[in-house]
């Protein structure tokens, strides 16, 4: 499975020549919350624009990089057309509430997890009950409930079936992923 938090910071390399490109700052979503691509790092030349890449041009993933097919890929994009993103957009999917259609909140999301073929689907949540918890409980793992169309991903909270509570597991997370997650 891959971990959006991991992705965050990797630089983005482009096969074709070998060149940097920029490091991955967000990962923005289409209106069903499908992974559409990454956003770059702008750097001070594209103060109005984002650098981004779509899904569909990245080619690996790896532990230490993001290879993409070539620099044509990367495009600029208004900040307008990318409304929902892990982090830095008007929709943020971090810190979002995940409660039941019973009424139970189950955490916030710290994090979430792609299948690496399929890539576009939400197959996790890794929830957090705040900091004090993850220290003392540790964070907890939803898997995402099936059929998709049961999650009801809103601008201010995931609702989730009933029941989903049962199927919470606990996540192993380090002391380093903790403090590099509190904002």
């Amino acid at each position: 499975m891959l971990r959006l938090q991991h992705l965050i910071g990797l630089p983005v390399i482009e096969m074709s020549g070998g060149k940097h490109v920029g490091h991955v700052k967000d990962a923005w979503f289409d209106e069903h919350w499908q992974l559409g691509g990454i956003i770059l790092d702008a750097g001070r030349r594209f103060l109005t624009a984002i650098k981004a890449v779509l899904w569909n041009d990245v080619m690996v993933c790896g532990e230490d990089a993001v290879i993409i097919m070539n620099e044509a890929s990367v495009r600029k994009t208004k900040q307008a057309e990318i409304m929902r993103s892990f982090h830095t957009g008007s929709i943020r999917l971090k810190d979002l509430p995940v409660i039941t259609v019973d009424g139970e909140q189950l955490g916030r999301v710290s994090d979430v997890y792609f299948d690496e073929i399929q890539g576009t689907q939400i197959v996790g949540y890794e929830l957090t009950d705040g900091f004090i918890a993850d220290i003392l409980e540790g964070r907890k793992w939803l898997p995402a409930p099936q059929p998709v169309e049961e999650v009801m991903l809103g601008e201010d909270v995931i609702i989730v079936p009933a029941g989903s509570e049962a199927r919470l597991a606990p996540v192993a997370v380090s002391e380093s992923d903790i403090g590099r997650n509190v904002r």
